[in-house]
C-alpha cells in the first residue's frame, strides 16, 4: 500500500464514518431518550435514497429533489411516531422490537409496490462531478468531499444544538430523567415527536446524499441498521459525541479492514465492539 493508496483509503473511511454518523445520531437519540428500540431506521435509509431517485427523475434536478423529500421525510417521521410509537413508551423492549420488525416488513413492501424490486441510480449532480487527480492513476471524487463536509457541518449544528440551546439542555435533561422533565412543566410528548421526526429525517437525509456513491436497491437499509447498532453501543447509549466517534472508528475499521484483512472485513467491527466493552461496558463516551 502505498502512501497515495493510502490516502485514498483514509478519505473512504472518513466519508463513511461521517455518512454513518448522521444515521447512527438519530438512532442513539431515539433509543437513548425515548426508550424505543427502532428495528425499522435502516428503512428510513432506504426510503430516503429511493425518494431522491423518484424525484430526481420527476424534477430533473437532484438538489431540488432533496428540499423536497426532506419535509416528506419528517412527515413520515411524525407519523409513524403518533399512530405506531404512542402506546409503546411504557411497555417492554419487546413490544417495539415487534412492531418496528413488523414496520420493516411493511415499508420493504410498500417501496416493492411503488419503485418495484429493481436496481436504481442517481446520477452524481453538477457541479461535483469530477474528480481530483491525486496521482497519475489516482482520482479522488469531488462529491465525496463535499458529502464529507456537508455532514461535519451537520455534526457541528447537531452538537451546538445538544450542548448549547436550551432544546439540548432539555433533550440531556430527558435522557437522565424523563419523569423529572415531564414533572417540571415540560412537554416530553411533544418533545419525543420532535426528536424522533428528527432522527428519520437525519437517516433518510443520509440515504438522499448518499444515493450517487450507491446502488439503490430494495432492503438496502436492513445492514446499515446492525452497523449502526454497532456505532451506537460503542459510543455510548444517548451520546451524541460517542455516536461520531463511534461512526469514525467503525467507518476506518471497515474500509481498511476490507483492503487489508478482506476474509476477515465482516468480523472486524464485532471484534472491536467486543474489545471497546471489555474496557467500557456502557460505551466509549456513556
Amino acid at each position: 500500500m502505498n502512501l497515495a493508496f493510502f490516502g485514498v483509503q483514509l478519505l473512504n473511511g472518513l466519508q463513511y464514518g461521517l455518512l454513518l454518523f448522521l444515521i447512527a445520531s438519530g438512532l442513539t437519540l431515539i433509543f437513548g431518550i425515548m426508550g424505543i428500540i427502532n428495528l425499522a431506521h435502516g428503512a428510513m435509509y432506504m426510503i430516503g435514497a429511493y425518494l431522491v431517485y423518484d424525484l430526481t427523475l420527476r424534477l430533473g434536478n437532484f438538489w431540488l429533489a432533496i428540499v423536497v423529500a426532506v419535509p416528506i421525510a419528517v412527515a413520515l417521521g411524525l407519523i409513524i411516531e403518533r399512530l405506531f410509537l404512542d402506546t409503546l413508551y411504557k411497555r417492554d423492549h419487546l413490544y417495539q422490537v415487534l412492531l418496528t420488525f413488523g414496520l420493516i416488513l411493511v415499508i420493504n413492501e410498500v417501496q416493492r409496490i411503488i419503485w418495484g424490486g429493481d436496481v436504481h441510480s442517481v446520477a452524481v449532480p453538477s457541479p461535483f462531478d469530477t474528480s481530483l487527480q491525486l496521482t497519475s492513476n489516482l482520482q479522488y471524487s469531488v462529491y465525496r468531499l463535499f458529502l464529507m463536509g456537508v455532514c461535519l457541518a451537520l455534526a457541528a449544528v447537531i452538537y451546538w444544538v445538544i450542548r448549547h440551546t436550551r432544546l439540548g439542555i432539555i433533550i440531556r435533561a430527558g435522557a437522565v430523567d424523563r419523569d423529572m422533565v415531564e414533572g417540571l412543566g415540560i412537554n416530553v410528548r411533544t418533545l419525543f415527536t420532535l426528536i424522533f421526526s428528527a432522527g428519520v429525517a437525519l437517516t433518510a437525509f443520509a440515504g438522499m446524499i448518499a444515493a450517487p456513491l450507491s446502488t439503490i436497491a430494495p432492503g438496502m437499509g436492513d445492514s446499515i441498521l446492525i452497523t449502526c447498532f454497532v456505532v451506537v453501543v460503542i459510543g455510548g447509549i444517548g451520546s451524541i459525541k460517542g455516536a461520531f466517534w463511534g461512526a469514525i472508528l467503525i467507518g476506518m475499521a471497515e474500509t481498511f479492514g476490507s483492503v487489508l484483512i478482506p476474509s476477515l472485513a465482516s468480523m472486524v467491527i464485532y471484534l472491536i465492539m467486543a474489545a471497546v466493552l471489555l474496557v467500557k461496558p456502557r460505551g466509549l463516551f456513556a
